[in-house]
């Protein structure tokens, strides 16, 4: 199984664009600019993958954006040349990075098996709307039946 970690990146404010400033305005929920804080740039520990995760020399960790880990990243070419047509998506946030990358997987073709146990969320009302919503797109399973399925497939 190939392991490919995504982090979050933001931007220094200085070299931000609309959409990186948007967005975080609307996490953040603050009202103008001058407000805005990075929260997750390069080489900060809110940037960093914790060390109970750290990739192996086998892995991949890659830096994104967006809230897909499919735009702007060779996670869709990598997967391609491996002849990979499944995905399983696990991490944080559901309703703001893993929802996006689950219906992207869907929209270019891979079955994208969301791992429902190992996503945080904000809140448990985003949690169940954003579950709800993911019903039609792909798969949706826990930790358990995920490992089950990986060892009978053995």
């Amino acid at each position: 199984m190939r392991i490919f970690f995504s982090r979050h990146t933001t931007l220094p404010i200085e070299v931000a664009g609309v959409s990186q400033l948007k967005g975080a305005m609307a996490l953040q929920r603050v009202a103008n600019v001058a407000q805005v804080q990075p929260n997750f740039l390069r080489d900060s520990s809110t940037h960093a993958i914790i060390p109970e995760l750290k990739p192996l020399p086998s892995e991949v960790a890659f830096d994104k954006l967006t809230m897909s880990a499919f735009v702007g990243s060779y996670l869709d070419l990598a997967l391609r040349d491996a002849r990979i047509e499944a995905v399983a998506i696990a991490g944080a946030v559901l309703e703001f990075g893993i929802e996006p990358t689950v219906r992207h997987a869907a929209d270019l073709g891979y079955v994208p098996v969301l791992i429902q146990d190992a996503c945080y969320s904000f809140s448990e009302q985003n949690r169940e709307r954003t579950l709800e919503n993911l019903q039609s797109v792909g798969l949706i399973t826990d930790i358990d039946k995920f490992s089950q399925t990986l060892i009978s497939s053995l």
